[in-house]
């Protein structure tokens, strides 16, 4: 069935301008502008996320620029092929949940001129010529989090450096010589301070190199490293072949680069006074803000949207729930997860109130994405060290603060060790195997030393068990039974959820 599925889809002509000119497409389109922004990274992320903002940007706020992609890694050239033979076009939907309604936008992105691979001798001139071009305003780069390292093996002879720090150290010099401006680096690698571990990696190849002060100079002060924050889920492609079938059938052509991002997207950018009004976002009115500094926005992000999946859903397992969308519409749960955000985890952050809150609030439309099958299985991964990182700052802050303990994430601490001792049947190589109320079995994964402990424990009683847990100082850093009070609430916790049920508990807090 499926390759009856793909011949149609083979039958169609594949996007490019002409092709889509004759579709009688109406949306924005952007056919020739001088590329004005170097980007490292053509992923799916990127695409539905930078080239995205840069294309509203052209629309909205009349930026009038391309982005020219480079393949950062040697090997997946075809994504590069597949770019440049539809003329850099390719098809977003935005699809997802916005104030409780289903949303699913279309957009034909146009700001994306073609895609470089410099591991062939002429892309990796193409490089250099964009790099040395009057024109160039901004370099982009989503390497993955193993993207930003130093890798002394790397020469300025390379053609090209392997590393994307190499890579970028021979763009700037060529540009530098060719007495070309400065430009602005925006980092988007999911890793802390990306901006500034770029800089350094980029002043250990000037040393390593034996590159002139004068350079050094041009990339530490005419050059602006940004680090900064991004957020938007993008599953990237449809993975229904009858979905994407119709799909191809509706829009009149054939897209091997189709993506798919959820509707919701911010990009935090951490740079100088100056540094918005110099980029396009603003007048575009699109959800990128410059500030000084990400780290509030980053704790913004860890503690409401990551602490609310870690802080709901290993209860929602065990009373029975698999998906995210579904905890969303039953009201009990979604109740316990806003109740914990707005109440006890908003009033432990240093941000504006208005903007938490409103944060907080979109986080159930996302979590309710039609569209996205998010299972609590997967988001279970690491509980152990997630629940240390995504709430118990906010936890020990709230009772710190507030003098007493916070009810929600008290539940949620019992609702973490109800999930990791429910009826545990063995330890694998792997896992730890439990047992669900519902009868099936389900596998933790999480480090040895956590799943060692409790199945070290199985056979405690829950009083044993919460006190062992609470007075675990690998696990927690501390000694948590030294909070008053909180050792008798969590095995008051963890007996509810096992007498009557996670979901009864979870109401016992509203």
């Amino acid at each position: 069935m499926q390759s009856k599925f793909i011949k149609e889809i083979n039958k169609m002509e594949t996007l490019n301008y002409k092709v889509l000119e004759g579709t009688g497409y109406n949306g924005y389109i952007l056919k020739d502008a001088p590329v004005k922004v170097m980007q490292f990274g053509e992923g799916n992320f990127l695409r539905a996320f930078v080239d995205y903002f840069f294309d509203i940007a052209n629309e909205k706020a009349g930026y009038n620029g391309k982005v020219k992609l480079v393949q950062p890694i040697a090997n997946f050239p075809q994504m590069a092929d597949w770019i440049n033979e539809q003329e850099g076009l390719y098809t977003l939907y935005l699809r997802g949940s916005e104030n409780g309604q289903k949303v699913d936008d279309k957009r034909v992105i146009s700001s994306v001129s073609r895609c470089l691979n410099p591991y062939e001798e002429e892309g990796f001139k193409q490089m250099m010529d964009v790099a040395a071009s009057d024109d160039l305003e901004i370099i982009v780069s989503n390497t993955t989090e193993a993207g930003i390292v130093y890798d002394p093996a790397c020469k300025l002879e390379d053609v090209p450096a392997s590393s994307f720090p190499g890579k970028l150290t021979q763009v700037l010099y060529h540009r530098y010589k060719a007495g070309k401006k400065g430009i602005i680096m925006l980092a988007c690698e999911l890793i802390d301070n990306n901006g500034k571990e770029l800089l350094k990696c980029v002043n250990q190849y000037i040393d390593q190199w034996g590159l002139d002060d004068g350079f050094r100079k041009y990339v530490n002060e005419d050059c602006t490293f940004c680090g900064s924050l991004v957020d938007r889920i993008v599953p990237g492609r449809i993975r229904d072949p009858k979905e994407l079938a119709a799909m191809e059938e509706a829009n009149g052509y054939h897209d091997q680069v189709l993506d798919v991002g959820e509707v919701f997207g911010v990009w935090v950018i951490e740079g100088p006074d100056g540094l918005e009004d110099k980029l396009p976002f603003k007048k575009a009115g699109v959800n990128v803000m410059v500030v000084p500094d990400v780290t509030p926005y980053k704790k913004r992000k860890v503690r409401i949207l990551n602490g609310a999946h870690t802080g709901f859903v290993l209860g929602a397992y065990l009373a029975g729930f698999d998906i995210v969308r579904d905890c969303m519409h039953n009201d009990t749960i979604r109740g316990f997860m806003n109740k914990m955000l707005h109440e006890e985890v908003i009033p432990t952050l240093p941000l504006d109130k208005k903007d938490l809150e409103e944060f907080a609030s979109a986080v159930q439309d996302r979590f309710n994405n039609p569209f996205i099958n998010h299972e609590l299985m997967s988001i279970s991964l690491n509980s152990t060290s997630k629940w240390k990182a995504r709430n118990m700052p906010s936890f020990l802050t709230y009772i710190e603060e507030q003098k007493k303990l916070p009810k929600c994430l008290t539940m949620s601490l019992a609702a973490y060790i109800a999930f990791y001792s429910n009826d545990i049947q063995e330890r694998t190589a792997d896992g730890l195997i439990c047992k669900r109320p519902a009868g099936n079995t389900y596998k933790i994964q999480d480090d040895a030393w956590a799943l060692d402990f409790y199945y070290a424990h199985k056979d405690d009683t829950a009083a044993q068990l919460v006190n062992a847990v609470l007075t675990n100082t690998q696990m927690w850093d501390r000694d948590l039974t030294k909070i008053e009070g909180l050792e008798a609430a969590v095995l008051a916790d963890l007996e509810l959820i096992r007498t009557e049920g996670a979901e009864a508990a979870y109401k016992s807090c509203l």
